[in-house]
């Protein structure tokens, strides 16, 4: 049983790689799904590196594409520990972009991954304590919470919400949508 805590530092983990034209997409940018794989080797490692355990991916919860890659930048990759409960953690990761005949920089993208540590078997292991040292590390922490909170909701308004209610069918005509069901 581990009852330890290590602090969000011990986890940090910078990836950086330079785009090729071979990450391009049908419109000459760098294609999302490549950026996807890197995001999820980075987790894997921040996770893994925290919990001195095996991790596997539970849950991408947030992947927002804010600005286009393009080939030739160098990619940097910062992610961290944000949160942890039981086995879980939830790692925060920060894409940027660097233009480097310019040094001009551009954050691309954030993403939030719910990794989850297992032992040698496979079962779920417990993770260290985290140590929030600074504000910046509290706000993302109680963030986490947040969207913990918000994913529970959801899962609670899913279980019990009427889709098949003439109020529901109804207040899907003012979306594009055409209902004909059979």
């Amino acid at each position: 049983m581990n009852n330890t805590f290590k602090t969000v530092a011990s986890s940090n983990i910078t990836i950086s790689e330079l785009m090729l034209p071979s990450h391009t997409n049908f419109s000459g940018k760098i294609h999302g799904g490549y950026i996807l794989s890197l995001l999820d080797q980075i987790a894997f490692a921040c996770a893994s590196k925290f919990s001195g355990n095996y991790c596997v991916t539970a849950s991408v919860d947030t992947v927002d594409f804010l600005r286009p890659i393009e080939v030739g930048e160098l990619v940097t990759m910062k992610a961290s520990v944000n949160y942890v409960g039981r086995s879980s953690m939830i790692i925060g990761i920060r894409v940027e972009s660097e233009n480097i005949q310019t040094g001009a920089i551009k954050h691309c993208n954030s993403s939030y991954f719910t990794m989850v540590s297992k032992d040698k078997d496979g079962k779920n292991e417990k993770v260290p304590g985290l140590i929030l040292s600074n504000l910046e590390e509290v706000r993302r922490f109680c963030n986490c919470l947040k969207q913990i909170s918000l994913k529970k909701e959801k899962d609670r308004h899913e279980e019990v919400f009427n889709y098949s209610s003439i109020e529901t069918l109804a207040s899907l005509e003012k979306y594009n949508v055409l209902v004909e069901l059979g």
